[in-house]
């Protein structure tokens, strides 16, 4: 077959698979976000729970998960956290909830809401 034939059936094939290939491209990217959000929200949880047990201050704790969460875009604010219950008394579990909601970078879906919990007992 002479090859002249054949011109333009690459790149008829790159423009079938291109879309195809920045989607799965896209995705990588947002689910490899998402993940990083979802640790950085744990880690903010524990380290807010941590703060809370030992020295029993919900501001303290506020700031040690937001300091222990700066990679988020848009930061936490203070109606993302839940303290529960309100107070830590000695022996006591306590349970810190961080509220996210992560909008995505290309808009297609979402926003998720997503969420950091962190439980540890009081000893403070």
């Amino acid at each position: 077959m002479p090859r002249a034939s054949e011109r333009g059936a690459v790149a008829v094939e790159f423009a079938i698979l291109a879309p195809l290939l920045i989607m799965l491209l896209l995705g990588i990217m947002e689910f490899g976000r998402a993940y990083n959000v979802q640790v950085s929200l744990s880690n903010a949880a524990r380290e807010g729970v941590r703060v809370m047990a030992i020295s029993n201050d919900q501001t303290a704790a506020k700031t040690a998960a937001k300091n222990a969460a700066v990679s988020l875009n848009p930061g936490l604010a203070d109606t993302n956290f839940t303290f529960s219950p309100a107070s830590c008394t000695s022996g006591a579990q306590m349970s810190v909830t961080i509220k996210y909601t992560l909008s995505t970078l290309t808009g297609i879906a979402g926003p998720f809401p997503m969420q950091g919990v962190g439980v540890m007992v009081c000893g403070g």
